[in-house]
């Protein structure tokens, strides 16, 4: 009798502690000090070795995401703004917006191995699973240049029409990319590399972070006038129109929990959950850190990494704030 006492008592505590965790929602777990200076745009996560890669001013910071330690630093990144990983063949690729090159380096000694000549200013870059292919995004020469891994050649060159911010990949063999002065969606075939479809962005302006659920096949566009766009990937049927901050550079979407999340410039992350493929609403809004207007999730934890730093404040209103050196850091928040 007494040990099926005990056994009940045990089993209400852990209850009420899986309870209050939920409670307890999103918040930031820890802050990642890296300091030096220099500006910073995009992060990706390397699940199979536990790195976070940080682009930061012209090189690129290594963390051991679990613990925020310093892995490594590669070096000579001129406008450095995204980071692919390509696990199977050991090798990352790094867009470098000043010098229209691609940075490949090793995974496992982050040495450089090579540089590829792609657009003007390469920024958004990602590998897609399905096509076995890295795609960099160029902003200034509107086109997408398309690398084999393999060979590390460029095998295609994709005019876009526009100024191209994030892509994602349906894993089913189309590619979807904000075009951010057009305020439009392009898809096109990741083998024949073909435009498809365009989707026109009712009531989005310059859209920028964008991320996909497979599943429902629902895209999400963060935009300037800070909304959230809902698309279906499909037909490019607009599904909802829900409210962001200000300054969003950045959005992921959580597979696992139906949670998508918007990283805001101004100092917070919007959270909007998928209810069902037609429903969408958002679920709250959590204080982060000024500046902190991109995002990556890492899958296994279902953390968030938001990089960003401290600032001076602004004398005239409505300037930039100037970056106070050797205050850059990385913020993670979970639950």
């Amino acid at each position: 009798m007494k040990k099926k006492i005990l056994t009940m008592v045990f089993m209400l505590a852990a209850g009420l502690s899986v309870n209050a965790q939920k409670k307890m929602g999103l918040r930031l777990l820890a802050t990642h000090i890296i300091g030096a200076s220099g500006g910073w745009d995009y992060l990706t996560i390397d699940e199979k070795n536990n790195n976070l890669f940080v682009s930061h001013g012209s090189q690129v910071n290594v963390l051991n995401k679990s613990t925020g330690d310093s892995v490594g630093v590669i070096h000579n990144t001129p406008g450095v703004h995204g980071i692919a990983i390509v696990n199977a063949l050991g090798k990352g690729y790094i867009t470098n917006g000043k010098s229209a090159t691609c940075t490949v380096f090793d995974l496992k000694n982050l040495t450089v191995r090579s540089q590829i000549n792609v657009g003007e200013n390469p920024d958004a870059i990602f590998y897609d699973d399905y096509s076995k292919k890295v795609f960099v995004f160029n902003g200034k020469s509107h086109d997408a240049t398309v690398i084999d891994p393999q060979t590390d050649k460029v095998v295609a060159t994709i005019s876009l029409g526009g100024k191209p911010e994030a892509g994602v990949s349906d894993g089913k063999g189309k590619i979807y990319v904000n075009i951010e002065d057009i305020n439009e969606i392009v898809c096109f075939n990741s083998k024949t590399f073909k435009i498809t479809t365009r989707y026109k962005l009712t009531g989005g302006e310059e859209p920028s972070g964008l991320a996909i659920d497979r599943a429902t096949s629902r895209l999400f566009t963060v935009c300037s006038n800070k909304v959230m766009l809902v698309l279906d990937a499909k037909t490019g049927k607009h599904i909802a129109k829900l409210p962001i901050g200000d300054g969003a550079d950045g959005v992921v979407f959580d597979a696992a929990t139906k949670l998508a999340y918007a990283s805001n410039g101004e100092g917070t992350i919007t959270v909007v959950r998928e209810v069902s493929a037609d429903k969408f609403v958002v679920e709250k809004t959590v204080k982060s850190e000024p500046g902190a207007r991109t995002v990556v999730l890492d899958k296994l934890t279902h953390h968030l990494f938001l990089p960003t730093a401290n600032f001076e404040k602004s004398a005239v209103e409505g300037q930039r704030p100037k970056m106070i050196s050797g205050t850059f850091k990385v913020l993670e928040f979970g639950k």
